[in-house]
């Protein structure tokens, strides 16, 4: 059987929706705007705290003095906030995001967004705190799916893969609509990304971003029951942006670190099970 989700862990990812993290004084403001003491430019990047942050914490910690650049860290516990507060000029870039959420939240919300390559990959996974294997998950079983439409055509596509459903064609991103074959009439419950390690223990088994997976203590390469392939795999996450800021030279100078070797090497060696994935 999988291991719980420790409590701590848990009540960890349903903390506040934002938590402040520093690379320097609380009295920031974005780049181009703002200076450090040593006079390299201040860039405020928005994040989720794993493994986003800890990525820029070691950019910040090894890479961004030599670089002219000191980042301020600012801590995201939700998919909300972060686009919100880049609109709005309190960062000057966020990273936690794919391009297929990207797409859909410019779209829906009329962003002026721009973005650089992706840098990782957190692969998505089916996991269970009752069944150890797939063909377990029982008849009528209940399976937790996120309600954000830039996901949920992952989730179904992991479900897919695990053989439990089939989907329709469809010109757009699949959604709960779209099942067209679920031979074990499964039962699925959507509920807020963040929310979902929460409802494990209320589900047969839940597919879970990768982040929040990390954070609950959670390793995906080892816990999941099925585990999304890296390989070719559409979902890297990247530095997004202002579009007025895209060449912003501060800005610029950071995704070039975080596309860096050493970088890569860090991915490797603090995730060395797979659980994140270089995508450079």
């Amino acid at each position: 059987m999988k291991r719980t989700v420790r409590t701590a862990a848990v009540l960890s990812a349903a903390a506040l929706v934002m938590a402040g993290c520093a690379g320097g004084g609380d009295d920031v403001q974005p780049s181009g705007r703002a200076t450090a003491e040593d006079g390299a430019v201040v860039v405020v990047v928005g994040a989720s705290p794993v493994p986003h942050a800890e990525i820029l914490q070691f950019v910040q910690d090894e890479l961004a003095a030599d670089a002219g650049i000191e980042l301020q860290i600012r801590e995201f516990t939700d998919y909300v906030l972060p686009n919100t507060a880049l609109a709005e000029g309190e960062l000057d870039a966020n990273y936690f995001q794919h391009l297929p959420y990207f797409e859909a939240q410019v779209e829906e919300q009329g962003f002026d967004f721009d973005h650089f390559e992706g840098v990782h990959i957190e692969p998505y996974g089916l996991y269970s705190e009752s069944v150890d294997a797939v063909q377990d998950i029982p008849a009528g079983g209940t399976i937790g799916i996120t309600n954000d439409p830039g996901n949920q055509a992952r989730a179904l596509d992991l479900l897919v893969e695990a053989e439990l459903i089939t989907l329709a064609d469809t010109e757009g991103d699949a959604t709960l609509l779209d099942i067209e074959d679920n031979p074990k009439d499964l039962q699925f419950v959507e509920t807020a990304p963040e929310q979902l390690v929460v409802s494990l223990q209320d589900v047969d088994a839940a597919v879970i971003n990768g982040n929040f997976a990390l954070e609950a203590g959670l390793n995906p390469a080892e816990d999941a029951i099925v585990l999304e392939s890296g390989d070719d795999n559409p979902y890297a996450n990247f530095l997004a942006v202002r579009s007025e800021d895209k060449e912003n030279e501060a800005i610029v100078t950071l995704d070039e670190l975080l596309h860096s070797d050493e970088v890569k090497a860090f991915i490797e060696e603090r995730w060395p099970a797979g659980e994140v994935l270089p995508a450079f």
